[in-house]
């Protein structure tokens, strides 16, 4: 287990500057998306704050209801980034491993919140034993995974019998008017947005992302082929996020 501490993992301003103008490609790299996300990662959550008009912030919350994390609980956050996501778990008494393969996200999030542990991993191959969790969850980083179907099923390897998955993901609008207005003007206007990032050619990739993701069903049916069960969703802000969960027989 390669964990992120106080004196491991240090990324410099130099080397995130290097990193400004690297982007991912819709065949996801796992290499190029390690990189891309080391270039955002000083204003990730910034960034994600002012894109989403402070949605993100109730997109967590509800993230945390559909988890529903116990005292005692051991909780994987996986794609976890800077922490931001993780921390509510740790506040609602679980033991939570803020896991991510990026190590400049890892850095940040251990520079803003050292109470939290980090770990450097990829979804595909997790540094965990079999059934090490009473829940895993993963917040819009299932779709930058190379294979999403292996990554699935390694979550579900992970976790414990009877233990749960929540994903939250961008996902596609249900009303026609409005999926029209998010695919044609919100989508593309992204990447201008983002110029306050240190690296906004990588928010190019996030639109193209989303529109060539799976709906609803369609990750639904992914869920279930990896063999996750009891799969439902439920749809925040008109199904541009959609949460979906589902056990572990």
């Amino acid at each position: 287990m390669n964990q992120v501490g106080g004196t491991g993992c240090q990324w410099s301003r130099d080397k995130l500057c290097d990193m400004e103008s690297t982007r991912a490609t819709l065949a996801k790299k796992r290499a190029e998306v390690q990189a891309m996300f080391d270039g955002v990662a000083p204003r990730y959550d910034l960034l994600n704050d002012v894109l989403s008009l402070g949605q993100d912030r109730a997109w967590r919350r509800a993230t945390l209801a559909a988890v529903g994390p116990r005292p005692g609980e051991t909780i994987l956050d996986l794609a976890a980034g800077t922490g931001t996501s993780s921390a509510p778990f740790a506040d609602a008494g679980a033991t939570v491993l803020a896991t991510d393969m990026s190590l400049g996200m890892l850095g940040v999030g251990k520079r803003q919140q050292p109470h939290l542990d980090f770990v450097a991993g990829d979804a595909l191959h997790l540094p965990y034993a079999d059934d090490s969790f009473d829940a895993v969850t993963i917040s819009y980083g299932l779709r930058n995974v190379e294979h999403t179907l292996d990554a699935l099923r390694e979550m579900l390897r992970v976790t414990k019998p009877g233990g749960r998955l929540v994903v939250a993901e961008f996902s596609t609008p249900t009303a026609a008017w409005f999926r029209f207005l998010y695919e044609k003007v919100a989508l593309p206007a992204v990447p201008v947005l983002a110029r306050i990032s240190p690296n906004p050619v990588a928010y190019g990739y996030l639109a193209e992302s989303i529109l060539a993701w799976p709906d609803q069903q369609g990750l639904a049916a992914l869920m279930e082929e990896a063999g996750w069960r009891d799969v439902e969703w439920q749809d925040l802000t008109g199904g541009i996020v959609a949460l979906h969960r589902a056990h572990k027989q």
